[in-house]
């Protein structure tokens, strides 16, 4: 396992799903983990999880498409911990898809503020603990921010998401030199988000044959917040069981 020992990190969305399994797989490795998102039950559920598996960990609530309740979040974790190691922008949505001729703006303005806007809120918030302690942002982008797909219904989404991609390749190129940045973007992943349980509709356009977990998103997360990866900066990795090629 990359260790992470002695490491503050903040994981957005780390009540469920992806960022669940990287809450639990940040502290296997020695970190402290700030669990973060809306759902307080669900959050300190995860955080006391990871404590009972003698784990480090607290859950603080915070939308992060509000960047007040961000800038307070960053206040929090400053006071309790006196720095930040690791920022882990995992926290989005995948509302109801529609057409372009069905498609509401209020659902385009919602999905951008939760999955572009709230990682840069974040990430400028926490970027003067991050230059300090030389840290590390991974964001969770998708790879439908990278690929047009067939249905054709996913315009903000796919918009958020190539958002988060560039945004990443612009911070790891004016603050590389104190702080690292990387994007994940997986392919279908079994979490929560999906209300269609039924994942054999994707196994034809998947090299591999099935989906991935969430667990298996959280080794590559862990591995790209790690020392082992010191000169990866940049990257944009897809975690998809080859759907993209």
């Amino acid at each position: 396992m990359n260790r992470l020992d002695g490491k503050v990190a903040i994981i957005t969305g780390g009540t469920s799903g992806m960022g669940e399994a990287s809450a639990k797989r940040f502290a296997e490795a020695g970190a402290y983990v700030v669990v973060v998102g809306r759902n307080r039950e669900r959050g300190e559920k995860v955080a006391e999880d990871i404590r009972k598996n003698k784990g480090a960990s607290v859950f603080f609530q915070a939308d992060v498409a509000d960047e007040k309740e961000v800038k307070a979040l960053i206040a929090q974790v400053d006071k309790k911990y006196h720095k930040i190691d690791i920022l882990f922008n995992n926290a989005g949505i995948f509302p109801v898809t529609a057409s372009l001729e069905d498609m509401e703006m209020s659902d385009w303005d919602k999905i951008m503020n939760i999955n572009a806007s709230g990682v840069v809120h974040m990430t400028k918030h926490a970027m003067p603990y991050l230059q300090e302690s030389h840290g590390v942002i991974l964001n969770n982008a998708s790879v439908a921010g990278m690929h047009s797909f067939a249905s054709g219904k996913t315009y903000a989404y796919s918009a958020s998401k190539a958002a988060v991609i560039q945004f990443t390749r612009m911070i790891a190129k004016v603050y590389g030199e104190k702080v690292r940045a990387n994007c994940i973007c997986p392919g279908v992943i079994d979490t929560p988000i999906f209300v269609n349980r039924d994942f054999s509709r994707y196994f034809d356009s998947i090299p591999m044959g099935r989906v991935g977990t969430s667990k298996e998103v959280a080794k590559v997360a862990n591995f790209l917040v790690s020392d082992d990866a010191g000169y990866i900066n940049g990257a944009v990795l897809t975690v998809d069981g080859g759907m993209s090629v």
